[in-house]
């Protein structure tokens, strides 16, 4: 029998423990191009440990990760270029503008174009603090400015955890749309939150609580 090929982010038979409680146990993801997968959980359920060992940075204590069907471990490079990760925190060094924070990051992964850049901030109403150091920004805007970082990366895969927190409803509108375009576009993209907002749909849940 043929195996079956995945062009795409899978998870196979996940399980993790912490202490004597088991987060998750049989948990299986499919990821494909132009879907949203939505983590639901809890504060505590584990959304943040899944997310952070489907994109390589915690190992499960039992299944296995693929990318195109293949382990992560064994294609890190490939993997790490197909992949945008916004975590709890924004990843943005303080000291630098919000234009250099994305010519910064995206260039540790390929060539970046500082048009494109200031572009991606343009659409997300950052032009007049482009140029501004990341810490004087309010946290709205530096929520803007990670995504518009994943925006520019080039990444068909977006890993986002719990990218609405904290989030006025004008900057919770903007970047659900942001995703819906980046799922039109045929990207496809994996995000834990208690809720998603109005305008965006999942294709598949995966609920935590109940593990």
């Amino acid at each position: 029998m043929t195996e079956r090929l995945v062009e795409g982010l899978e998870a196979r038979n996940l399980q993790l423990w912490r202490g004597d409680r088991c987060l998750f146990r049989q948990l299986d993801i499919v990821v494909g191009g132009g879907r949203l997968v939505h983590v639901q959980g809890r504060n505590g359920a584990g959304k943040t440990s899944l997310m952070r060992i489907l994109c390589g940075l915690a190992l499960p204590d039992a299944g296995e990760v693929l990318w195109r069907s293949r382990r992560i471990e064994r294609v890190r490079e490939e993997f790490h270029l197909a992949i945008a990760w916004l975590g709890h925190r924004d990843g943005l060094k303080q000291d630098l503008t919000a234009l250099e924070n994305l010519c910064f990051s995206n260039g540790l992964r390929r060539t970046c174009a500082a048009r494109q850049a200031r572009a991606a901030l343009g659409e997300g109403g950052l032009d007049a603090v482009a140029d501004l150091p990341v810490r004087v920004l309010s946290a709205g805007q530096r929520r803007r400015v990670a995504l518009a970082r994943v925006q520019t990366s080039g990444a068909p895969l977006w890993l986002l955890d719990e990218p609405f927190a904290n989030l006025d409803a004008a900057s919770t509108s903007f970047i659900a749309g942001r995703l819906s375009a980046h799922l039109a576009e045929g990207g496809s993209i994996v995000l834990a939150a208690h809720r998603l907002p109005s305008g965006l749909t999942a294709h598949a849940a995966v609920p935590l609580d109940a593990a």
